[in-house]
């Protein structure tokens, strides 16, 4: 199949149904066009390009600086997804081209932020891949609140302009082998992901609340049934229930960063890095024991509108921009309001490859949720 037609296939799918539900801030349809053609060229000129005509969105209008591997394997960029707009209370939607950006699950809900565009784009099949950022779970929450699969990298494994160091790149897609796909391109890892079966699974602790959160009863059960599912499955070993995981709530630690001018951004001193100080501890001790840890990727269902109150949706997610680990959310069902919810894997510094390979057990296990307002049939990247 050539990229120009799959690219045009995309920007017809993003004319169909964007306006309802306001994934993108800009398309690029004309560049998008063009730089199809320009792939057909290299292809037909001897050139392998791992992910030759892929449509893809780059999250906010500056995306494309964080997007060069991905053009160079053949990626089009089809657009800027959307991003919340200034002020906005805790990223936690997008302002897209059309208005508020909307969970492709249930349109009275957010889809989560701030890489809410992104995952909209993919959860309603506009795109099979878009990039996202995630500076307190800003991958993670939206992927679980819109049912697909979303990858925070280790902090520092690839550029970020954040001054905290708080941020790191990530992905969102509908597939693990698209996720994987990403991580092939961005590392230069030539090596499949393979799946953690064997006589020697890969030993995971399951958390409900880090210590210190409080996740919803519901939202709970779906996250710990969905770790029982990988474990079934042979994908990991949950062993006896051993010393519960109890880190400091990063809460103060973070804020205190991210502040204007903060005191011990950067510094090694202060309460910040005395809470991470704690907390880097006391998860070297968790991975010494186990290779994963497993919580709920967020402590409550996606919200309306009119905003998450009091309660923050990065509780669970957080804790490992602080202490800069990889983790991953991944489909864990869907609640009794019809909206998903995620299971967050986290893996010790540089393990992005196990976590992918639990992704894809999960997928293989249980399948990939569709919305119901899902316009298309996209295919996967790796399905191109």
């Amino acid at each position: 199949m050539r990229a120009v037609d799959v690219v045009a296939g995309a920007l017809e799918r993003i004319r169909r149904a964007d306006r309802a539900v306001c994934a993108f801030a800009e398309v690029w349809e004309e560049t998008a066009v063009a730089s199809a053609g320009e792939v057909d060229a290299r292809v037909a000129a001897g050139e392998r390009l791992p992910l030759a005509g892929v449509p893809i969105g780059v999250k906010g209008r500056y995306g494309l600086r964080a997007a060069g591997p991905l053009i160079d394997a053949g990626c089009v960029p089809v657009g800027a997804t959307a991003v919340p707009g200034p002020g906005t209370p805790w990223q936690t939607w997008g302002l897209g081209a059309h208005g508020r950006t909307v969970n492709p699950w249930r349109a009275d809900r957010t889809p989560g932020g701030s890489s809410a565009g992104s995952a909209a784009a993919v959860a309603a099949g506009l795109v099979p891949l878009a990039t996202g950022s995630d500076g307190a779970g800003s991958v993670r929450i939206p992927a679980a609140w819109c049912g697909i699969v979303g990858l925070k990298v280790t902090n520092g494994r690839f550029p970020s302009a954040d001054r905290t160091g708080l941020a790191a790149p990530g992905v969102l897609a509908r597939y693990a082998a698209d996720a994987e796909a990403y991580w092939r391109v961005m590392t230069g890892e030539p090596s499949a992901v393979s799946p953690p079966r064997g006589p020697r699974p890969p030993t995971a602790v399951f958390s409900a609340d880090l210590g210190f959160a409080d996740p919803d009863p519901g939202l709970l059960a779906l996250a710990r049934a969905a770790a029982v599912r990988l474990a079934d499955a042979g994908a990991v070993r949950l062993p006896r229930p051993g010393a519960p995981v109890r880190l400091v709530d990063p809460a103060p630690a973070w804020l205190a960063l991210r502040a204007p001018r903060a005191a011990d951004a950067g510094t090694g001193t202060g309460p910040a890095a005395a809470v991470r100080e704690v907390n880097d501890r006391r998860l070297a001790d968790v991975f010494a024991r186990a290779d994963l840890l497993l919580t709920p990727t967020t402590p409550y269902p996606p919200h309306g509108h009119e905003g998450p109150g009091e309660r923050y949706s990065t509780a669970l997610t957080w804790a490992f921009n602080l202490s800069g680990h990889p983790a991953i959310s991944i489909p864990a069902g869907v609640g009794t309001d019809g909206c998903p919810v995620g299971l967050q894997v986290v893996a010790a510094h540089g393990r992005e490859a196990l976590l992918l390979a639990v992704a894809a057990a999960a997928e293989a296990e249980g399948g990939v949720p569709v919305p119901p307002t899902e316009t298309t049939g996209a295919p996967g990247c790796t399905r191109i």
